[in-house]
């Protein structure tokens, strides 16, 4: 009787299922993402090197940006696919460069739009004096509609940090 007792105890733990860890990094952190996440690998952070950054669902994405005199073409990973690989449980994001400066930005965004982070530009790596390590692209030539002075601030590169909040 106490070994069902015990098991029937236990139950609700095995339904819902331990909290999974993300790899640890083993190159040098690129990115932190902090806040209403469920899956972490620093304490209470998700800690993301390159080859971590690079395993995640990719894309490629060509458009004019107001920062380039030409087309560009952008790759790296999708921004929902990192919001999954962290189990975030937010509606918005604080996206923090190496400056400090910081932009507010919907899930939303990376959820209807094919947002990513960056990480090549005409197939070389971004260094952080050409806007890298990430910079947070959208798909402007896709959808015209994006090249607003509000969603360009939302573009934030040489990216570091990324929060996810409740509102």
């Amino acid at each position: 009787m106490r070994q069902f007792l015990l098991i029937v105890s236990l139950l609700p733990w095995f339904a819902a299922g331990p909290a999974v860890a993300l790899e640890a990094p083993q190159g040098p952190v690129l990115l932190t993402v902090t806040g209403h996440i469920a899956h972490t690998n620093a304490g209470d952070e998700a800690h993301f090197d390159r080859e971590m950054l690079l395993a995640l669902p990719q894309r490629v994405t060509i458009t004019h940006t107001p920062w380039h005199d030409e087309t560009v073409t952008f790759s790296g990973p999708l921004g929902r696919a990192l919001l999954d690989a962290v189990g975030a449980e937010g509606e918005m994001l604080r996206i923090r460069a190496l400056n400090d400066y910081a932009a507010s930005v919907p899930v939303q965004d990376l959820m209807e739009h094919d947002v990513i982070l960056a990480m090549f530009m005409n197939g070389e790596p971004l260094r952080v004096r050409d806007q890298g390590p990430l910079f947070v692209i959208y798909p402007f030539d896709e959808h015209p509609d994006l090249l607003s002075e509000g969603v360009m601030a939302r573009s934030v590169w040489q990216v570091n940090r990324i929060d996810v909040r409740l509102d």
